[in-house]
């Protein structure tokens, strides 16, 4: 990955590289379309990047994941 991007996103999350390399490993092997996977996943972002979520928010990732919108975000966020 682009570590442009990497230092975009330490830089407003305070999360390292290393970090989210290593909750991406942890992810590899997961149904990312199974909505108890997806919940985890967001609650432990939440947790690395020191922030509350709450259960509208949390709604409201899960259906961009299922609805495919978060390929927009990343591009934004990239650029």
């Amino acid at each position: 990955m682009n570590n442009n991007l990497f230092k975009k996103v330490e830089s407003k999350t305070n999360v390292k590289k290393q970090d989210i390399l290593s909750l991406a490993k942890s992810i590899q092997n997961k149904n990312m379309s199974d909505e108890t996977n997806l919940r985890e996943l967001i609650h432990n972002i939440a947790k690395m990047a020191n922030k509350e979520i709450d259960k509208e928010k949390e709604d409201k990732i899960i259906n961009a994941v299922k609805n495919n919108q978060i390929n927009d975000q990343i591009k934004k966020m990239n650029n």
